[in-house]
């Protein structure tokens, strides 16, 4: 029987890259990802696992480190935040590019300045496109899970690209939540052993990430352009294949109440719960309302979002980070995007909220609705919610 215990949620992550037998683990610390490499740091030096532990002088270092030892055949793992994500920003191609299948948990943080250590989304939204998959939990037991899901689509044959697991720095990262531990023996059954298709090594010289001149560099991004698109399947099936093996379905979206609603409010992240908590208080006082969260984050999942949301007369929008200069969010862009040729769609209307850590209650989703209650379009794409100084 499956183990069910509380942990914290860095130390449940931790577990799982032990479980799939990594081979290298490069490790900068930056809060608030530091306790994932930690425990792992502790569970190489007493023997539970055996993988080299490479501590590097910089995140820069980490991404460079990952990348050589993921083209060597390593099973590769990697961990940041905020600050360390971005000074990865110029590796993180090369490692899509070269199609290396590394697995990465970021421990999403805002960005400085000023300083923040605190949890929003705006880390890894600067790094949209950066040809990795990504994927977000809502809790602990999903950032468990999901660890598990990235190595087996990153090391898949037919995709062979890296993976980011998002997780709440903080709100999740240093959260202790029950987490149902698994066996050793089913995560084998799930996940076999990497096999490599082209590997750096001394007796079969092979050149990896040459120049691309004009004449074929379109067509090298249109490759990976392509691949990252026919992942989604591949996503999809590893989620089938977990469902089997451990009992725990996932999908790229996920619904929660929204058979009859004529307002959704659509997150990704730990403020779902959140999310389902106001849903559920507004259905109390007998408002049609629903959410719809986002799993699957890159490939989008344009159709799948799309089913979920057609029956709607609005969807609410909760970004926590700004596309700068859009005046928008970045998942409302995004939305508005997808949604922008389809005959019949909602009205969409967007909302910043959680900057920089601030807290978002159930109160501020019942400030959405009213919005959207009251009829009126807002003049602008996106408004602020629980903003406490006056704009110019």
């Amino acid at each position: 029987m499956p183990k069910r215990v509380g942990m914290e949620v860095s130390i449940a992550i931790a577990e799982a890259v032990k479980l799939c037998d990594v081979d290298v683990i490069s490790a900068y610390p930056i809060t608030p990802q530091t306790h994932i490499v930690e425990h792992l740091s502790e569970l190489v030096a007493n023997g539970e696992l055996d993988a080299e532990f490479i501590p590097v002088e910089s995140e820069h270092t980490a991404m460079s480190v990952a990348v050589g030892a993921s083209a060597s055949g390593a099973r590769v793992y990697t961990a940041t935040a905020a600050q360390g994500l971005a000074l990865m920003h110029e590796i993180l191609f090369i490692a899509s590019s070269m199609r290396l299948p590394i697995v990465m948990t970021v421990a999403n943080r805002a960005l400085s300045a000023p300083i923040s250590i605190w949890n929003d989304h705006s880390d890894i939204m600067a790094e949209r496109d950066i040809a990795w998959i990504q994927t977000f939990a809502i809790n602990g037991q999903e950032a468990y899970d999901l660890t598990f899901h990235a190595f087996k689509v990153a090391e898949d044959e037919r995709v062979q690209l890296p993976v980011v697991v998002n997780i709440d720095g903080f709100t999740l990262s240093h959260v202790i939540e029950p987490i149902e531990l698994t066996e050793k023996e089913l995560v084998d059954k799930y996940l076999p052993p990497r096999k490599t298709i082209l590997t750096l090594h001394p007796d079969k010289p092979v050149t990896m990430g040459p120049v691309g001149i004009p004449e074929v560099y379109t067509e090298a991004r249109r490759q990976l352009e392509v691949a990252l698109l026919n992942s989604k399947a591949v996503v999809i099936e590893a989620w089938k294949d977990f469902a089997k093996v451990f009992g725990r379905e996932y999908h790229p979206i996920e619904k929660y109440r929204t058979e009859d609603a004529e307002v959704i409010f659509i997150t990704m992240g730990s403020i779902t719960e959140t999310a389902m908590q106001a849903v559920d208080k507004l259905r109390d006082k007998g408002e049609r309302v629903g959410l719809v969260y986002i799993r699957l984050w890159r490939p989008f999942p344009h159709d799948e979002f799309y089913n979920a949301i057609k029956q709607a007369k609005a969807i609410a929008v909760l970004d926590r980070a700004i596309s700068y200069g859009a005046n928008a969010g970045p998942v409302y862009t995004e939305i508005r995007s997808s949604l922008y040729d389809r005959r019949k769609r909602p009205a969409i209307y967007g909302f910043v909220a959680g900057l920089g850590g601030r807290d978002i209650s159930a109160e501020r989703f019942f400030e959405m609705f009213e919005v959207i209650k009251s009829g009126k379009m807002p003049e602008g794409p996106t408004q602020y919610l629980h903003l406490d100084v006056k704009e110019d």
